[in-house]
């Protein structure tokens, strides 16, 4: 996003690297695994990291073995920190301000990840008690959001998810409503063959279906808050009509050209394009044949 252009809807909820001081490559601690190939302790900034603020490997991460980069959103939290919370100053600049930084980023980022949730609740409840206790959720994240860095230090980010996460999760029962079911919240279902499973209006909310087998499944209004998608197959899934359903999930499955997405979602650049039509090559017309 430009420096000079007015922020559109839902723009401080979008992670916009451009403004922000690299926070997310060096505030968390990375564990070598198979998202990231070295380890790096919080606070370091990652061997990856130049001088600008921008990653030295970003059009490689996956095949360099840094996959957790490519699918990791901050939900604007980097910005917010960067630019509202330190007014611009960089933890390089003012190295005396770093770990208090990085540490404001580990606070933003949740809060604005709630700020996500509860704006699509908004969007999807209609007037009424349920849409003011939303709106009065939104107004005081968003008040905590904003704080100096001292208050925002105070914040107990637990307890406020506590409060906000029984108005998501009334706002998902609400929607869903007759066509709610199966339940599989929280279940762990690692490399699950779910192909034949019954999962429109299912409950995953927090469900860890890493690896799962989702080809061709129907989750028309499968509520996926917080659902790990990493490394499930996706292919020829209907997410179109799926609630709670953020892009970094997307990013960490696999899908394909028949995978159904809302239009708010970006299909990933990783995922396989369409195969391109065998041409097929037409006889020659009896009587019409080579010349001799």
């Amino acid at each position: 996003m430009s420096d000079t252009a007015p922020p559109g809807p839902g723009d401080e909820l979008r992670a916009d690297c451009a403004r922000c001081f690299g926070l997310c490559c060096v505030a968390p601690a990375f564990a070598a695994s198979s998202d990231f190939a070295v380890d790096k302790p919080a606070g370091r900034p990652c061997p990856n990291l130049g001088d600008d603020f921008r990653c030295g490997i970003h059009r490689d991460l996956r095949v360099r073995g840094f996959a957790g980069c490519t699918v990791f959103d901050c939900f604007g939290a980097g910005q917010q920190v960067a630019q509202v919370t330190f007014a611009g100053r960089d933890w390089r600049a003012a190295p005396r301000e770093a770990t208090r930084m990085f540490d404001v980023f580990a606070v933003m980022r949740p809060l604005h990840e709630l700020l996500w949730y509860l704006t699509q609740a908004v969007a999807l409840t209609p007037p009424g008690p349920l849409r003011v206790e939303l709106d009065a959720a939104l107004t005081q994240t968003r008040r905590l959001a904003g704080g100096t860095a001292e208050e925002l230090l105070a914040v107990d980010v637990d307890a406020h998810r506590g409060r906000v996460n029984p108005l998501l999760t009334q706002v998902s029962d609400q929607i869903r409503g007759a066509r709610a079911g199966a339940d599989h919240r929280g279940a762990v279902l690692v490399a699950a063959d779910l192909r034949r499973a019954d999962l429109v209006g299912a409950n995953l909310r927090g469900a860890v279906l890493l690896g799962a087998d989702l080809r061709g499944v129907d989750l028309t209004l499968a509520d996926l808050t917080g659902a790990d998608l990493r490394g499930a197959d996706l292919r020829g899934a209907d997410l179109r009509g799926a609630l709670f359903v953020h892009q970094s999930q997307v990013d960490a499955a696999r899908g394909d050209h028949r995978t159904g997405l809302a239009a708010a979602l970006t299909r990933p650049a990783h995922w396989p394009p369409p195969a391109a039509p065998t041409r097929r090559l037409s006889a020659a017309p009896a009587g019409r044949g080579r010349r001799r």
